[in-house]
């Protein structure tokens, strides 16, 4: 089950979500009681009405630039395995990427692996504060509701966020299956994690790779450095998750990795 949560931002008289244009966030299994609590940052691939598909052709969105491939069908499938609450931002990563301080010029790139983004040239402030307030803030508003709805109940919490990545980057191979993130804060769950999936015997895991969590990162640092709090980013290359089968069998593979990992940090 999801549900929506919408916020109508009026900037200088205008909403840049329309009526037409579905919530920014959507919430899968909002009862779920696993200690684990999903988010997909990139999740989504829509671009509001009003932005005209930031004049790209629907093949260009479709791409690894516009979203996280496969994360959107991965995250309710893990969920509901865990029965873990799932937390996804709806709108593409080119609108606004909600895992950049939105004070970065790439959070709203005016170019993204090579691609012009002609709906992202020359932003003024305005035009850039009305999808923060539109987009981002709802979605990080609504994981930190969660956060504290839990933190409230006495309820422990693993934050994991869920990206996937491309094969290769500019025709360099990425021999990762999977890779795991993490940087300050309490990263013991994260290491436990690296550990549980190289156990399997037939990954290739990536300790910050094929990306390093650094100061790039703003979701996870938002919501897990300073409160102390287990978390984890993790990576699945995208062409293992490419299709319906595949997101099950990974469904399947992260929940024992991501369970092994917290039985592995409870036992101390």
């Amino acid at each position: 089950m999801a549900s929506d949560t919408r916020r109508s931002d009026n900037v200088s008289g205008k909403t840049l979500l329309s009526a037409h244009d579905p919530s920014p966030v959507r919430i899968f299994n909002p009862a779920g009681a696993s200690s684990f609590l999903l988010i997909g940052d990139h999740a989504g691939n829509l671009v509001p009405e009003g932005l005209a598909s930031l004049g790209l052709p629907a093949a260009e969105l479709e791409r690894h630039i516009g979203w996280d491939i496969g994360i959107g069908e991965l995250g309710p499938l893990l969920a509901e395995r865990l029965d873990a609450v799932f937390i996804r931002q709806t709108y593409s990563r080119l609108v606004i990427d909600c895992n950049r301080d939105p004070a970065r010029a790439d959070a709203m790139p005016e170019v993204s692996d090579l691609t012009i983004v002609p709906g992202n040239q020359a932003l003024t402030a305005e035009q850039r504060a009305a999808r923060v307030a539109a987009i981002q803030v709802p979605y990080q508003d609504a994981i930190g509701a969660e956060l504290a709805r839990r933190d409230a109940a006495g309820m422990e919490t693993i934050l994991v966020s869920l990206h996937s990545f491309t094969p290769a980057m500019q025709a360099v191979p990425r021999p990762w299956q999977v890779g795991v993130l993490h940087d300050r804060g309490n990263t013991g769950f994260a290491r436990a994690l690296i550990a549980a999936f190289e156990r399997a015997g037939d990954l290739t895991v990536g300790d910050n790779e094929p990306y390093s969590m650094d100061t790039i990162d703003y979701t996870v640092p938002r919501h897990a450095y300073e409160r102390g709090r287990a978390y984890a980013e993790i990576e699945v290359r995208q062409d293992l998750i490419a299709t319906s089968q595949c997101c099950i069998a990974w469904a399947a593979r992260l929940a024992a990795a991501l369970g092994a990992a917290a039985d592995s940090v409870n036992r101390g």
